[in-house]
């Protein structure tokens, strides 16, 4: 996003999802058998860092859909497809293109798996963006899960334009401000629906189901509940607070603050009492990470964030920013350094330690500093490069179809 462009509270949001990815990732490693018992609600509660995976669906769907609401608003046309479509690829491809490959080749090399031919279509429909629609490529390689998520992400970035296609078409909903949200009530709708049918009609049998089989079976573990068309719901539900935010004065107001800070405290809850349940705290339809009281209270965070007085300009401070611009870095690269970690050293996250805790904050400090640097290091050397590109080839357009980054 340009800095004129830049919206109070998204660098915030941005930042603290990566980062509870982060806390999901390393207390994985904890063993919750050995730790004292007034610490165990707190990492039972951190195992719950999942959650950031629903903040990142919803903040990405609330920017990009952005230059369609006002597009709409406007009574304009649809913001360029092909400008949308090369600044997504930018953002997107490089980077996870090479997690994955380096994460194949860990696979082969220091896991010792045999390059069979099911492990190589996992990748190549990784490489594609295609491995979300079945179990058995659900994660593309396997020494780095988290990437399940991107071609998830995808879809999401197909469907959003589609739908507003759907809108720009349909008489009397361009300069209808609340005639459209309306509308895009009804694209939720769908999508739950949509949702409901993937549920009865591709329910998957117990063979080889459940995480004691591996990624595979902790796909078809997940699926279908895990599917990218639920996961489309959330991202609508951040496009639906978009056209909402857009529609409001451009006043700030603390008000706006107070609302903020009453959506963190009920995402905040909804995150905490997740201990006890599903491991991935399904909520209603089965979609996981507490839907929809959860990606709801996010995108009322975001929504009064942009129009606070104070709170949003006082969380996106420097280091958040920074965070920030290298999230999709610290995202994609943090499952692979965690595995070399333990890999190298067995005894690493107090695995030897006599006290499980302390041993596992000393791994998660070097663990974290090394996550950081080659988040740094591919936003610098990759990433950044890559948007420059995809941002001078789309700069002759006056057409602004998309956010700078995500």
């Amino acid at each position: 996003m340009r800095p004129q462009e830049r919206l109070a509270g998204a660098d915030f949001l941005r930042a603290m999802a990566c980062l509870l990815v982060l806390a999901h990732h390393l207390t994985l490693r904890l063993d919750m058998r050995r730790i004292p018992d007034e610490l165990a609600s707190t990492a039972h509660i951190l195992r719950f860092g999942n959650f950031g995976v629903a903040i990142f669906f919803v903040l990405s769907g609330f920017l990009l859909a952005r230059p369609f609401w006002r597009a709409l608003d406007g009574g304009s046309g649809m913001p360029s497809l092909g400008n949308y479509a090369i600044r997504r690829a930018a953002r997107i491809a490089p980077g996870f293109w090479f997690a994955a490959t380096v994460s194949f080749i860990v696979s082969l090399t220091l896991l010792a798996l045999p390059l069979t031919p099911e492990l190589a279509l996992r990748y190549v429909s990784g490489l594609l963006f295609m491995s979300q629609w079945h179990w058995r490529t659900f994660f593309p390689v396997e020494a780095d899960g988290p990437l399940w998520s991107i071609p998830f992400e995808v879809t999401s970035y197909v469907l959003l334009p589609a739908c507003f296609s759907l809108l720009f078409r349909l008489p009397g909903l361009r300069q209808r401000l609340f005639l459209a949200r309306c509308a895009w009530v009804c694209v939720v709708a769908g999508a739950l629906i949509a949702h409901l049918a993937i549920l009865r009609l591709f329910a998957l049998d117990d063979i080889g189901r459940g995480w004691a089989y591996g990624l595979q079976g902790g796909a078809k573990e997940w699926m279908p509940n895990y599917n990218p068309i639920g996961f489309f719901a959330v991202f609508a539900l951040g496009a639906l607070a978009a056209g909402i935010e857009i529609m409001l004065p451009a006043k700030r107001s603390l008000g706006f603050d107070v609302a903020a800070l009453l959506a963190f405290s009920i995402a905040g809850y909804r995150l905490a009492i997740s201990p006890g349940g599903s491991a991935e705290a399904y909520g209603w339809l089965g979609i996981p990470y507490g839907f929809p009281v959860f990606p709801l209270a996010i995108a009322t965070a975001l929504v009064s964030l942009c129009h606070s007085q104070r709170l949003g300009r006082l969380l996106d401070n420097a280091p958040v920013r920074y965070v920030a611009k290298i999230s999709f870095g610290i995202y994609i690269w943090q499952e692979i350094i965690l595995t070399l970690i333990q890999r190298l050293d067995p005894g690493s996250f107090g695995a030897s330690s006599d006290n499980v805790v302390i041993g596992w904050l000393q791994s998660c400090g070097l663990a974290a500093t090394l996550v950081i640097l080659v988040a740094s290091l591919s936003y610098h050397l990759l990433e950044g490069a890559a948007i420059d590109f995809g941002n001078r080839l789309t700069s002759h357009s006056p057409d602004q179809a998309t956010p700078f980054k995500v």
